[in-house]
């Protein structure tokens, strides 16, 4: 966990009341590159930290090079750590789907392999139900002519990224801008999403 997350579980557990314990979920999706991912969840109250890392493959402790250059079967993806009694699980996956494009298969944006799949991995049968029943209401939504094709899978075993990795949009803002541009991540979604495409 790193430093600001734990900084902010000491606040609320100093804030609870005695004899009461923080209660926290974890949540990980895959929605391409996760610098992008990170800040829609940072934004949201009841988040506690986010976490860059790969996961949903085989190759035990992956570097980034290993990852990027495909092979350990493992998607960049980010890991959130919440409280479920400030924000639902729905609302999670209300903002990972407004922030991919469901109908791109093993590729998000400018980013193409199965690297940058968009995945669910849940991590018990309550998040299983609520995320297959909203990707089936956004198939049966009409708004995607291809089939949905982020994949829901349970959940393994979560490597967290390279220092430099994390909180890339708040270290480093002109380059992660920049990427986002090149990458036509926000134009793309404005297509996918309409009005509904989140701003960032």
């Amino acid at each position: 966990m790193k430093l600001r997350a734990a900084a902010a579980l000491l606040a609320a557990l100093a804030l609870a009341p005695p004899g009461a314990r923080a209660q926290t979920a974890v949540a990980t999706f895959a929605g391409g590159c996760f610098w992008c991912m990170e800040p829609p969840f940072d934004a949201l109250a009841g988040v506690i930290s986010t976490t860059s890392g790969y996961t949903g493959g085989t190759t035990p402790n992956p570097d980034y090079e290993q990852v990027s250059a495909g092979g350990t079967g493992h998607a960049e993806a980010v890991e959130v750590v919440y409280d479920p009694s400030r924000i639902g699980y729905e609302r999670l996956l209300d903002v990972f789907w407004h922030n991919i494009d469901p109908a791109a298969k093993d590729r998000q944006f400018c980013d193409a392999g199965r690297q940058y799949r968009s995945a669910i991995f849940v991590h018990d049968a309550e998040q299983r139900r609520l995320a297959e029943a909203s990707r089936a209401a956004l198939q049966a939504s009409g708004r995607f002519a291809a089939p949905i094709a982020t994949e829901i899978v349970d959940a393994g075993p979560f490597y967290p990224a390279e220092a430099y990795h994390q909180d890339y949009a708040a270290k480093n803002p002109l380059r992660y801008r920049y990427y986002r541009a090149r990458c036509g991540r926000d134009e793309r979604l404005r297509e996918v999403w309409g009005v509904e495409a989140p701003s960032h």
